[in-house]
């Protein structure tokens, strides 16, 4: 496998060092591409010192856009067969990055989404992502236990049918249902959660049923469309 590392990130001089360190540790032979969404911190600087590709937006433009600039890259380059997508806040840990990428080495899917364990999620995120994989499940007829986990792989292929644009909380399950759309296979992989080292995220009713009604709304057209 030819494999491309993807890592948007946003003011994450604290952490950006050490996540682009564990990517060259566990996949030396990978190219590891950091979209500095508009920083106001020193992430570019701290990547650059790291020895990695920055693409750099001057505006935040929000990590839909930073995953479509980077899937650009390595599609114009066409230098990787499979993209790997991990957040740059340390939640998740690139060691546990062959749970993914193993259903696509033997052929099992197409686009793996990690699956974390509830147990240990705070109770704010753990009912909110309760509900909006809940209704996603319901209208996409699926059983996927996570829908929302931001560490992803995929194939370069499958990368190149998502048609994606502005996005925030709702980007997870945006690339979910272009991937279902397209009938590429999706399934879950364990990997592990640390929140000891990420912002603080406000998990609120507002935020929750924004992204609840989106995915009502998306389920509903993709029903429509199937009739």
């Amino acid at each position: 496998m030819r494999i491309g590392i993807l890592l948007p990130a946003y003011n994450e001089e604290k952490n950006i060092g050490i996540v682009v360190k564990q990517a060259k540790k566990y996949f030396p032979d990978s190219e590891i591409i950091v979209v500095d969404d508009g920083s106001e911190d020193k992430t570019k600087e701290i990547a650059l010192k790291n020895g990695v590709r920055v693409l750099r937006h001057k505006k935040n433009k929000g990590k839909g856009v930073a995953l479509k600039t980077g899937f650009n890259y390595f599609l114009n380059k066409n230098n990787v067969d499979t993209i790997l997508v991990a957040d740059s806040d340390r939640q998740y840990s690139i060691k546990d990055a062959p749970n993914l990428l193993e259903p696509l080495k033997k052929g099992k899917a197409d686009y793996v989404v990690g699956c974390r364990d509830w147990s240990v999620v705070p109770f704010r995120h753990r009912m909110g992502n309760f509900v909006w994989r809940n209704i996603f499940n319901i209208l996409f007829r699926t059983r996927l236990k996570d829908t929302n986990c931001g560490f992803i792989a995929m194939r370069s292929d499958v990368a190149e049918k998502m048609n994606i644009g502005k996005g925030g909380y709702i980007i997870d399950n945006y690339m979910l249902m272009q991937a279902m759309k397209n009938k590429f296979k999706i399934i879950n992989a364990p990997v592990s959660i640390d929140y000891n080292h990420i912002r603080e995220i406000p998990v609120g009713i507002k935020m929750v049923a924004g992204v609840a009604f989106f995915i009502l709304k998306e389920g509903i057209k993709y029903n429509l469309n199937k009739l």
